[in-house]
C-alpha cells in the first residue's frame, strides 16, 4: 500500500479544539498501518482490527467499515466484508481465519450505511440481489447450532436459537468477560443477539424496498416486527425503564445493565415513552451516565480501572448508542456523549505513554482500560477505536449525521460551536466542502445537493451556497 498522506482523507476544520483535529489525523494514520495486503485467498486488501495478524473478526470489520466510508479509495473497509462473505458463504479456503463465526450480525447495518453514503448501487446489487450475502447471513445466524464448527473459523459456534431468543456467550457476543448472566453462560437469552437480528431484518427490508422486491420486503419487515414484539414483551423492564437479558427458565430479568441494552433502540424496537426512560438511564451518573462504561457503575462487578468488559469504555458500543440517539432525534445528547469520549481519548493520547489510541478506555480517569490481568489493553487500535475521532467528530460533534449520495442529501443538526467544517468530502461522485460558524453555513459542491438543517431544506446548486441558519 502507498504511504498515508493527510490529503487522502477529508480535511477537518475545528477551531475550538485543535487537539481533536490532531487526533482525527492520528486515527487515520494508525488505521493506515492496519491495511493488510493478503497474499492468500481471498486476495483483497483488508483492514486488520489490531488484535491478531492471522485472524479476522466480523463485528470489528463491520465497525471499521463505518469510518472507512469517508476515505474508501484508500481504506478497504468494504473489501474487508467481502473477505468475510467469501470465507463464510462462498466457502473459499484461506489461511486467514474468522475468530468467531457467530459474532454480532452487523453486515446489513454496515452495508445499508455504506450504500446510502456512497450510493454504490453496483455493490448493493451484488451483495443483495446476486450473492444474497445479507439474506444468507441472516439465515446462518438463525440456524447456528451450539458446538458446531464452521470451515476456516477458529472457534466453534456458541449461538443457539430458541423460541424467545438466543443463547450465546461473552466472547462471541464481543463482550468477552462481561458479567451478564453472573458466570452462568447458557442460562440467559441475550438481548443484543435478538436486537441485532431485528436490525439485520430491518436493513434487509430497506434494501428490498430500494430494489422493488415487495415480497422480500414484506417478509423481512414482518420478521423485524416479530423480533421487536419479543423484545418488548419479554426483555423490557417497565419498572427500571430498560431492556435486559432474561433467564431461560423463569423469563425473569437478569439485571446486569450494560450498553447491550441499547441495541433495541438502534433496531427501532422502542416506543416514544420507552426512549424517554432509556435516556434517563443513560444520563444517570450511577449507571451509564457520562463516559459510558461496559457495565453499570452500581453493578457489583464494575471495576473503575476497566478490567476489559467489567467497566472498560469500548468505542463500538458507544458509537452504537450515539447512532441510536441520532436516530430518535436526540442530537444534542449524542453530541454531548461524543465530546466526552473525545476528551477522554485526547487527554489519554497526550498524557499516557505510549501516546496512541487504545483498544478501550478507563471509565473513571484519562487512561487506557486494564485487561482482566490488570495490564493495559492493546495499543494502536484503529481498529474500531477510530470511530470516535473520525465518525463521532463528523456525525455528532459537527452534526453532519446523515450524508447520502443515494438521494443527494446532507442532513445536519445545527450546532453553534465556533468555526468548524469538513472539506474534500467525497460521497458517491459528489465532492463537497462545508464550513460553518455561529452565523452562516457555507457549502461548496461540484453537483447539486440538498442541505437539510434541522428539517429545513436548502437546495444547493453547483458551486458555493451561503446559508444563514
Amino acid at each position: 500500500m502507498p504511504n498515508f498522506e493527510p490529503s487522502q482523507v477529508p480535511e477537518i476544520i475545528f477551531d475550538r479544539q485543535p487537539q481533536w483535529k490532531a487526533l482525527y489525523y492520528e486515527a487515520w494514520r494508525i488505521a493506515s498501518e492496519h491495511i493488510i495486503c493478503n497474499p492468500q485467498p481471498p486476495f483483497l486488501p483488508y483492514m486488520d482490527e489490531g488484535a491478531s495478524s492471522d485472524r479476522v473478526w466480523i463485528w470489528d470489520s463491520c465497525f471499521m467499515a463505518l469510518y472507512c466510508k469517508y476515505a474508501p479509495d484508500f481504506f478497504p473497509g468494504m473489501a474487508s466484508l467481502d473477505n468475510l462473505y467469501m470465507i463464510l458463504h462462498d466457502k473459499i479456503p484461506t489461511g486467514r481465519k474468522i475468530h468467531h463465526p457467530d459474532n454480532p450480525p452487523l453486515f446489513g447495518w454496515t452495508e445499508l450505511d455504506y450504500y446510502r453514503f456512497q450510493g454504490d448501487r453496483k455493490r448493493a446489487v451484488r451483495i443483495f440481489e446476486e450473492k444474497k450475502y445479507l439474506q444468507k447471513h441472516y439465515e446462518f445466524f438463525e440456524k447456528c447450532r451450539a458446538g458446531a464448527t464452521v470451515p476456516c473459523c477458529v472457534k466453534p459456534v456458541a449461538l443457539k436459537k430458541k423460541e424467545l431468543g438466543y443463547l450465546w456467550a461473552g466472547c462471541p457476543s464481543g463482550m468477552d468477560n462481561t458479567p451478564r448472566g453472573r458466570g452462568s453462560y447458557g442460562s440467559i437469552f441475550w438481548v443484543d443477539a435478538l436486537a441485532q437480528q431485528a436490525l439485520s431484518a430491518l436493513c434487509i427490508a430497506e434494501f428490498a424496498a430500494e430494489f422493488g422486491r415487495t415480497g422480500e420486503e414484506r417478509k423481512y419487515r414482518a420478521l423485524w416486527k416479530q423480533q421487536c414484539a419479543l423484545l418488548n414483551q419479554y426483555y423490557w423492564d417497565e419498572k427500571d425503564g430498560i431492556y435486559y437479558d432474561i433467564f431461560c427458565d423463569t423469563h425473569d430479568f437478569c439485571k446486569v445493565l450494560t450498553p447491550a441494552s441499547f441495541w433495541p433502540l438502534l433496531a427501532g424496537a422502542a416506543e416514544k415513552d420507552q426512549v424517554r426512560r432509556m435516556i434517563s438511564v443513560l444520563r444517570d451518573p450511577d449507571k451509564l451516565g457520562g463516559i459510558i462504561p461496559s457495565v453499570s457503575r452500581d453493578d457489583p462487578d464494575y471495576d473503575p480501572a476497566g478490567r476489559y468488559w467489567r467497566g472498560g469504555v469500548w468505542i463500538p458500543v458507544v458509537y452504537m448508542i450515539v447512532r441510536a440517539l441520532n436516530q430518535v432525534g436526540e442530537f444534542e445528547f449524542a453530541a454531548e456523549l461524543s465530546e466526552k469520549m473525545l476528551e477522554r481519548m485526547a487527554h489519554t493520547w497526550k498524557n499516557t505513554e505510549p501516546h496512541t489510541i487504545w483498544e478501550c478506555y478507563s471509565p473513571s480517569q484519562d487512561a487506557p482500560s486494564t485487561k482482566s490481568n490488570g495490564q493495559f489493553c492493546r495499543t494502536n487500535f484503529c481498529g474500531w477505536s477510530a470511530l470516535t475521532p473520525i465518525s463521532m467528530l463528523i456525525e455528532n460533534v459537527m452534526g453532519l449525521y446523515d450524508i447520502r449520495a443515494s438521494d443527494r442529501t446532507i442532513r445536519m443538526h445545527r450546532r453553534k460551536i465556533g468555526r468548524f467544517g469538513i472539506s474534500n468530502l467525497k460521497f458517491g461522485t459528489i465532492r463537497c466542502d462545508i464550513i460553518a460558524d455561529d452565523r452562516h453555513i457555507r457549502i461548496t459542491v461540484d453537483q447539486p445537493v440538498t442541505l437539510e438543517v434541522d428539517g429545513r431544506k436548502y437546495p444547493c446548486g453547483q458551486g458555493e451556497t451561503i446559508i444563514r441558519a
